[in-house]
């Protein structure tokens, strides 16, 4: 139940990104069953390549806190995250990652699970078919 509800709120900060045309990508750390962080993809809106949701929701649970290390944290991303998302989520030993849909082309997985931290528990499949949609959706306009 909890693991859809936050979820559920990724799923509108990829809307957000969707409706000023950015990557549909959000994501939130969540400690307890407190939102600690939140993000969404805005590499155009920033000028900035490193600006995926998953960067900036860390960024934001760790000025909450005030500590590099989210160890009791966990992360809902709508989309697999890319290399670079992981290897910073690898160095806040995040406790758990819950992901919507995978990334064939540029998820982490791709180069095997050995790129989280030891102790980070991955959950994938949380609307999944929602976030894909909306991702095909988002480039079919691109297209068009």
């Amino acid at each position: 139940m909890a693991d859809h509800y936050f979820m559920s709120e990724a799923f509108r900060l990829a809307q957000r990104a969707y409706d000023e045309g950015e990557i549909p990508v959000g994501a939130v750390v969540v400690i307890g069953e407190r939102i600690i962080g939140k993000g969404y993809n805005q590499t155009e809106k920033l000028k900035d390549v490193t600006a995926h949701a998953e960067m900036l929701a860390i960024t934001a649970a760790s000025d909450y806190l005030g500590a590099k290390y989210l160890q009791d944290c966990t992360l809902y991303v709508t989309l697999e995250p890319c290399v670079m998302c992981a290897g910073a989520l690898y160095w806040t030993q995040m406790k758990r990652i819950v992901v919507g849909a995978t990334d064939e082309k540029r998820g982490f997985s791709r180069l095997g699970t050995k790129i989280l931290h030891p102790r980070t528990q991955l959950t994938t499949g949380i609307l999944g078919d929602e976030s894909r949609e909306l991702l095909l959706n988002f480039f079919k306009t691109l297209r068009t």
